[in-house]
């Protein structure tokens, strides 16, 4: 079998040669425990230090002790969200979205049922945010702590964070965004934004799977909900993962490198990819805003088609995409996203996501643009309620 086509990069994307070559040392060489008082082990704790600096730098934190290294984006989530609202005290009213990632919602729900008032956030049709139901909210005169993502993960879409975060901070509310998408792709300067938590994941941005890290703003209050260690200046307890946090910090410095350049990349990549398909297959229809998104994403739905057979019969031929969130991939209800921007029945359940990243070539676009059309054509041939 050839190597596989994947365009699959929101799900997760493959570790860098370089972080992988900047990890090895400490599977075999610099194994000593970070907390040690001896040279072998405390020594070690220079490299986390240097690798909280580059993570620092990718998101334009002002100070590295604003980062906390966790093991991924959804413990980064789960920390900024339980953890604002407990440091809060009393009950401050919760705001998110319904397109959030599960990540989010969880939490969110979580302290619904805990008897905490929680507002969820309309989408168009477009996927994208009314800022006035946001202000209404937020200047209730009640503490408030929102949690709304910067990049949608189904459909690319970004929200308005810049504005988003100055009319929480009006209301005097904590503001967290999930930037798990963004974070590597875009430009970020956390130092210039209204945001008071970021979160970001290391297997969005070619470092491996098990690594994340949240930033938390000086002065904003997070209790930790790891406790009984000392690490990350007692705000979240645990031995250090050295090797992954130090291929996290090696792929921030990558990404920092090369983001300009990744980005239009894939922004060719994508456009070139989606045109093909609206002109070469029947009933295909972006789903989101086209000019507001990532640049890498793009979400089609192809009507009277379901997704799981696009996706069976594509891997087949080896090409590797998805029907939307990896984490809800077991899942045979349609994508909460999409039916939060209304689309049509008929396309429901027939949406593709396509992200692309930095290894994605022309060769990948042309192998899918030369099996797409015969997948959907066989599959609408098989649909009883497809017409020409």
């Amino acid at each position: 079998m050839n190597k596989p086509v994947y365009v699959d990069n929101n799900a997760t994307t493959a570790v860098a040669p370089e972080v992988i070559e900047s990890m090895l040392p400490f599977f075999t060489e610099h194994w000593g425990n970070p907390s040690s008082m001896h040279t072998f082990g405390g020594g070690v704790k220079k490299h986390i230090d240097v690798a909280r600096e580059q993570v620092a730098e990718l998101i334009g934190a002002e100070h590295p002790n604003e980062i906390i290294f966790t093991s991924c984006g959804s413990e980064s989530d789960n920390m900024a969200i339980r953890g604002a609202v407990d440091a809060a005290g009393g009950h401050p009213h919760v705001i998110t979205t319904r397109v959030e990632h599960a990540a989010v919602l969880g939490p969110c729900h979580y302290l619904e049922d805990k008897g905490f008032r929680l507002s969820t956030l309309d989408v168009d049709e477009k996927g994208n945010l009314d800022l006035n139901q946001i202000r209404q909210l937020a200047m209730s005169g009640k503490k408030t702590v929102a949690s709304i993502m910067w990049a949608n993960n189904e459909t690319g879409v970004l929200f308005p964070v810049p504005e988003i975060g100055n009319i929480i901070k009006e209301g005097d509310g904590v503001f967290h965004t999930d930037a798990v998408q963004v974070a590597g792709k875009l430009p970020v300067s956390v130092k210039d934004l209204p945001v008071d938590l970021l979160s970001i994941s290391g297997h969005k941005l070619h470092a491996p799977k098990g690594v994340g890290a949240l930033y938390v703003r000086r002065g904003t209050k997070v209790t930790p909900h790891i406790m009984g260690g000392h690490q990350e200046r007692g705000r979240r307890a645990g031995t250090e993962n050295v090797p992954y946090i130090v291929g996290l910090g090696k792929a921030c410095e990558l990404a920092m490198q090369h983001i300009e350049q990744n980005a239009e990349h894939e922004r060719k990549l994508r456009d070139r990819l989606e045109e093909g398909i609206l002109s070469t297959c029947k009933g295909a229809h972006v789903n989101g805003d086209r000019e507001n998104r990532l640049p890498n994403t793009t979400n089609i739905s192809f009507e009277y088609v379901e997704g799981e057979a696009i996706l069976l019969m594509l891997d087949d031929v080896g090409i590797c995409a998805s029907t939307g969130s990896a984490c809800a991939s077991g899942s045979l209800e349609p994508s909460h996203v999409l039916r939060a921007m209304d689309v049509s029945r008929t396309m429901l359940h027939g949406s593709i996501r396509f992200s692309l990243g930095r290894y994605n070539t022309d060769g990948d676009i042309d192998c899918v643009l030369e099996q797409m059309p015969r997948v959907i054509a066989r599959l609408r041939e098989m649909s009883p309620f497809a017409k020409d």
